[in-house]
């Protein structure tokens, strides 16, 4: 990539303007093509179907999960593990971006907007309705009696499972891979340059990479449109409990009409205001929701429960950690843990893409274990508080749930406050402000959804013309709605049925950017220099110590440490040869140093040759590299170790230059840039050909 210098002569000073973003119509076409198809499909399937439509997809959802449903369980696990691996290991050290970077954002605002993007909807959807479910039915595999206390309590620590490490961990690795060839090795922000290590780069500019890119955005608009769906259907049952609607196929479109405006007006005003502010704006009010129920629900319950919930999901993590539902009596791993799983994996382009869009600047470990653990403690949290809450109310007063057992997920969180010892007025606020957080999270997901696959459609581009943003913000919601229309009452199972069916090829490009950003990592680790202090002298302490045992009194002790101090200074005798051959004046001056670490013989450690009125210790910092044993190499006439570049340095990515601002701000395009420098400068070339632009400069004036 040629430089700025060389690309504008005459106006080294003047700023570039970054290409304009380019629709890829390889990408845009199809992936629109896809989506429509599928929507139609739906809704075709629907009508056919008609009364019996619930059956009908209910039996679609059940083969799509039955056959590869397996598969997602292997994979989610396999992507919690890495993340951990590459937060605890030496890798976590690796900054996204540049060494000298520091994060964009604030703490609080980074944990606002990835948690706002990635599951605001449907933990407030799920917060009282889930625990619920599950302790009226519980897995097989948890050994407890439908309904008791005991189901209740575990029933906690399942919800966690579905909702903590495991659904953050897809998000961290989409996330992770994205920020880190991004920020790291300059590529643009999109889902196939994952898979670069692997394909190279020829293979991923072609047809391979458009199928990549079309597969994420059709996977994220639908995995997107069955967050939505959800959140319509609990602001309308919200709106119905309150009894200011009926609720009706026009009020969700409506609903769905009015939050996607909001969505594109947020979308158009961007990245760093409307987003961020709603973000904010949206953690506070959710935090506010908390809070009140905390202080007026039974609060030293819940601070006991909240100890004993994180128990119950550590308890939990290996107990479903593998469990397919394979042999099982029931449905519950269909219904619950797979449908989850696929819901995540298809919305992992979508979130990944935006917290990797909002965390340059972060080490490794920063973002894992931030992205990991932040998002799930809240979680278990908000579990604590909501799920605890119902499961009480449920075991005091049997109100939640219908005499069958069954649980209305839509209006369940409504039921609660009326439970709670407040009034009426108090409880339509908190109803009030719970739509709202609802709203909001729409909003958010609907504008961060439309911001990435928008991303996608310009292949990587970060900054994308406003018209396109508000087309897919409109597309997904058209789908959302579409998809509760197609199922009327079957509405959540068409969620869950796209959900499942998106996530299958997704899950195939995961496996393959964990393969990728293994290779990529262990190449890091293989570069990444440790540094070292090297002393020539003893610590103050061991000088005395050794000064005392070898004096009677102190002024032989004083007289001793002098000595030292003078030899070490330089100003004895001794004198080394400059070549690490020790001192060959006799004396015990720098050369004691040299005698004794041969190899750094030439280094300056920057000894003071005053006399000395204190201890100042010699020391050197260096860099060392790790080098393996098959990368060495012994000359047989000198014996003099070599290295062989080729057996430490197996970048797949190496020699890669884009004319791109990602690139150009990436830590390899820094890296590029520099050498790019000492190759026209250090040489003297660069020097001259500047003092001619200089002077051209100056004769034009």
């Amino acid at each position: 990539m040629a430089s700025q210098e060389e690309a504008r002569p005459g106006a080294a000073n003047a700023p570039q303007a970054p290409p304009k973003a380019r629709l890829s119509k390889p990408v845009f076409v199809p992936a629109v093509i896809v989506i429509v198809a599928a929507l139609g499909f739906a809704t075709w399937y629907g009508a056919r179907y008609g009364d019996g439509a619930a059956d009908a997809f209910t039996e679609l959802r059940n083969v799509i999960g039955t056959n590869i449903g397996w598969w997602y369980i292997i994979v989610v696990t396999a992507m919690l593990v890495f993340c951990l691996w590459a937060a605890l290991s030496k890798v976590g050290n690796i900054r996204l971006g540049r060494d000298d970077e520091r994060p964009e954002f604030s703490l609080y605002s980074w944990f606002a907007m990835l948690f706002s993007a990635g599951m605001g909807i449907g933990l407030v959807f799920s917060g009282v309705s889930e625990p619920l479910n599950h302790m009226f039915g519980p897995p097989e595999v948890a050994g407890v009696e439908a309904g008791t206390g005991e189901a209740g309590r575990a029933a906690i620590g399942q919800s966690m499972f579905h909702w903590g490490l495991h659904a953050w961990g897809i998000y961290a690795i989409v996330g992770l891979g994205l920020a880190y060839m991004t920020f790291r090795r300059g590529r643009p922000l999109s889902i196939r340059w994952l898979l670069e290590p692997i394909f190279g780069r020829r293979l991923i500019e072609s047809w391979v990479g458009h199928v990549i890119d079309v597969v994420a955005i059709v996977g994220t608009v639908f995995g997107v449109a069955t967050s939505l769906g959800m959140g319509v259907l609990q602001i309308q049952a919200g709106l119905s409990y309150q009894g200011w609607f009926e609720p009706s196929d026009t009020l969700l479109v409506i609903l769905v009409l009015g939050i996607t405006a909001l969505g594109t007006i947020s979308v158009v005003t961007g990245l760093h205001k409307g987003l961020r502010w709603l973000s904010n704006a949206n953690m506070a009010l959710a935090t506010v929701l908390a809070v009140v129920v905390l202080l007026v629900g039974p609060t030293v319950f819940l601070l006991r429960s909240l100890v004993q919930n994180f128990g119950e999901y550590l308890q939990t993590i290996p107990q479903l950690a593998f469990v397919t539902g394979a042999g099982a009596g029931d449905t519950w791993t269909l219904d619950w843990t797979l449908f989850n799983q696929a819901w995540f994996l298809a919305w992992a382009p979508f979130v990944g893409m935006f917290i990797a869009r909002i965390s340059r600047g972060r080490t490794i470990r920063e973002f894992v274990l931030g992205a990991l653990l932040a998002p799930t403690l809240v979680s278990l949290i908000w579990f604590t508080i909501f799920g605890s809450t119902g499961v009480l109310s449920q075991l005091t007063d049997g109100n939640l749930v219908g005499s069958d057992g069954a649980v209305d997920q839509d209006t369940a969180l409504f039921l609660l406050f009326g439970e709670l010892p407040i009034s009426e007025g108090i409880v339509t606020v908190l109803s009030v402000i719970a739509i709202v957080v609802i709203t909001l999270f729409f909003v958010t997901s609907a504008d961060s959804c439309s911001l990435v696959v928008d991303v996608l459609s310009h292949n990587g581009r970060s900054e994308t013309p406003w018209v396109t943003r508000v087309f897919w913000a409109v597309l997904v919601g058209v789908s959302g709605a579409l998809l509760l229309m197609a199922g009327g009452e079957a509405a959540l199972t068409v969620l869950q049925v796209s959900s499942l069916a998106g996530a299958a090829p997704l899950s195939l490009v995961y496996v393959l950017a964990m393969i990728a950003l293994w290779r990529m990592f262990r190449l890091e680790v293989a570069t990444m220099p440790r540094y070292v202090r090297i002393r020539s002298q003893a610590t103050p302490s061991a000088l005395v110590s050794a000064a005392r045992e070898n004096s009677d009194t102190d002024r032989e002790v004083e007289r001793s440490l002098r000595e030292v101090l003078r030899s070490r200074n330089g100003i004895g005798d001794g004198i080394g040869d400059g070549n690490g051959n020790g001192d060959v004046g006799g004396g015990n001056g720098r050369g004691a140093l040299k005698r004794a670490s041969a190899t750094l013989a030439g280094l300056d450690v920057s000894a003071s040759a005053a006399p000395a009125r204190a201890l100042q210790l010699d020391s050197t910092v260096l860099a060392v590299h790790d080098v393996p044993a098959h990368a060495t190499t012994v000359d047989p006439e000198t014996g003099a170790i070599g290295l062989d570049d080729d057996g430490v340095h197996a970048d797949p990515t190496a020699g890669e230059v884009f004319d791109t601002p990602e690139f150009t701000d990436s830590a390899v395009g820094a890296e590029h840039h520099s050498q790019e420098l000492l190759e026209r400068y250090v040489d003297g070339q660069g020097s001259d050909r500047a003092d001619d632009q200089d002077g051209d400069r100056a004769t034009s004036h």
